[in-house]
């Protein structure tokens, strides 16, 4: 019986893209998959899981994703100090209020790989409230989520 060898290709020097992605009217949850998937490279036909082959999101108008169902009461983020009593629980509606950034990313980090390589793609996405962000020379593309 003959032996067959399997070969494994990477991909070195990758360009990696620049995307806009416009929040508003979007839906936390399923904005966050997408960017989520093209943050790790998921979309590209030469996706290997234990290399970064991503592209760079910028995601703007943060302030103005929207949310399904009754999320905004009920959806908690919880942080710890470590030290004893420090617990701390905040509402999805009181970082939208304070930090609608720190949701859609919190979003976004949570369904990347939790690992090294996830921080890595993590440091690809760049969230910004408003409507214009420091990027203009990357000549980033837009892109419409579905």
């Amino acid at each position: 019986m003959p032996i067959v060898h399997q070969k494994t290709t990477l991909v070195k020097n990758r360009e990696r893209a620049w995307y806009v992605v416009d929040a508003e009217g979007q839906i936390l949850g399923r904005m966050a998959t997408q960017i989520a998937t093209l943050l790790m490279g998921k979309h590209r036909p030469n996706y290997a899981s234990h290399v970064d082959m991503g592209d760079f999101v910028i995601v703007t108008n943060a302030e103005k994703f929207r949310l399904s169902g009754k999320k905004a009461e009920t959806k908690t983020y919880e942080s710890y100090s470590y030290y004893p009593g420090g617990r701390r629980v905040v509402s999805l509606a009181r970082m939208m209020a304070k930090k609608p950034e720190k949701a859609v990313s919190e979003a976004v980090r949570r369904m990347l790989p939790k690992s090294k390589l996830g921080r890595q793609m993590f440091s690809k996405l760049k969230v910004y409230a408003g409507p214009d962000h420091p990027h203009g020379a990357q000549q980033p593309e837009a892109i419409k989520l579905d």
